[in-house]
């Protein structure tokens, strides 16, 4: 017979584990690492439980704690790995080939660009510009204070856009 505990874990598992894997693969751009990566997340939520204090939202603290996990296995790892699209284009009606090519593209230059960027930057963008959390969650998985977030943004964005620029240009040099 599942305790509360383990209840409120599957309910957060079914609600939130999409969104914790594709922040994960994100950062690590590898599918089975990325689903390993979510598996130990709340693995460590279940054992955790108790240290959950309810001042963030559950899914402010599963996000902290996947990205401590994502952040423990990067350093262990420093891997360049291949990445796989995880971008899913959400129109009513159905793209075109054409458009499909081109959402592609854009997806993998952005996922390139995100790559190349400083780790902070990569991390803020993530999780304001990709997953939606307001400052104050961010502020809250990453540990850092709300104008950190918003100042590191600030320069994340510019970064970004310039890393996608060289992304861009070098594909049409080499085609």
């Amino acid at each position: 017979m599942p305790d509360a505990k383990q209840m409120e874990i599957e309910e957060w598992y079914e609600r939130y584990s999409d969104a914790i894997f594709k922040y994960i693969l994100l950062m690590v751009k590898d599918y089975q690492l990325a689903e390993d990566l979510t598996h130990e997340t709340f693995m460590k939520a279940y054992t955790k439980h108790q240290t959950f204090k309810q001042d963030a939202s559950p899914k402010t603290w599963l996000f902290t704690i996947a990205r401590n996990v994502t952040l423990d296995d990067l350093r262990k790892r420093k891997p360049i790995m291949l990445f796989k699209d995880v971008f899913n284009s959400k129109k009513d009606k159905q793209p075109s080939p054409e458009e499909i090519v081109q959402i592609k593209e854009t997806s993998q230059e952005l996922v390139k660009a995100l790559g190349e960027i400083k780790t902070s930057y990569r991390e803020v963008i993530i999780l304001r510009k990709i997953k939606g959390f307001s400052i104050e969650e961010t502020s809250k998985i990453l540990n850092w204070s709300e104008s950190k977030v918003k100042s590191t943004l600030f320069r994340a964005v510019p970064a970004l856009e310039k890393q996608m620029l060289k992304e861009v240009f070098l594909n049409e040099k080499t085609v």
